[in-house]
């Protein structure tokens, strides 16, 4: 019998292993989350945790940039609201609290081919994974030269290395993917990945939101 982890689960996992994450916190209630989004620093971004819910977005689950306690209050107010009166038969477990991230986002993920076994994903997130498709394959585990062509392949690369808000730093994104690699080969139970979005800037690469599928 498999598990999933996601959201705050999953992020602090993969934090614990090392990787870099947005500062994350799941809140009960609008003080509870008030507090820490003052603990993170504002701005904030407030997000649903649902085991039903997979796109957040549609589901209306995601409020960004939050500049402060009411703004907090008041979010979560309305989107457990609307979640719960729209959602009743859906599970709630509460409301992730997190820094806001800034970058371009990529998306990594893996998963399991019944043939091949592990196979590592990375492409372009936001609206290029969804309408261009933008994403290129490696068999784990992976080599720096694997890593490098990986982002190579994408049709979105040149943006990537020279995006409209400034610098990125290529060679972090490499390394990610690289200990992804070797953490992915140390856990064989892990069956599926979905790292989306990572958000890649000059300062590196930070985890936004997971979701880990295990045997």
């Amino acid at each position: 019998m498999g598990s999933l982890m996601l959201s705050v689960d999953a992020v602090s996992f993969l934090e614990k292993e090392g990787f870099p994450v947005l500062t994350s916190f799941l809140a009960a209630g609008e003080d509870e989350a008030a507090v820490r989004a003052g603990e993170i620093g504002f701005p904030v971004t407030l997000k649903l945790s649902s085991p039903d819910v997979v796109h957040k977005t549609e589901a209306g689950g995601i409020r960004v940039s939050l500049r402060d306690a009411a703004e907090v209050r008041q979010a979560f107010r309305e989107m457990v609201g609307a979640f719960t009166s729209d959602n009743p038969e859906k599970r709630l477990d509460g409301v992730m609290v997190q820094q806001q991230g800034s970058g371009t986002e990529v998306i990594v993920g893996m998963l399991t081919d019944p043939q091949f076994g592990p196979v590592l994903m990375c492409g372009l997130g936001g609206i290029f994974v969804e309408a261009v498709k933008d994403v290129s394959f490696r068999l784990i585990p992976i080599e720096p030269r694997d890593a490098r062509e990986m982002l190579e392949e994408l049709k979105g690369y040149d943006m990537l290395k020279s995006p409209r808000s400034g610098s990125i730093d290529i060679a972090a994104v490499e390394e990610f993917l690289l200990g992804i690699s070797t953490f992915l080969e140390h856990h064989p139970e892990v069956r599926e990945m979905d790292l989306n979005p990572l958000f890649v800037s000059s300062r590196g690469v930070r985890i936004c939101d997971a979701r880990i599928k295990t045997d």
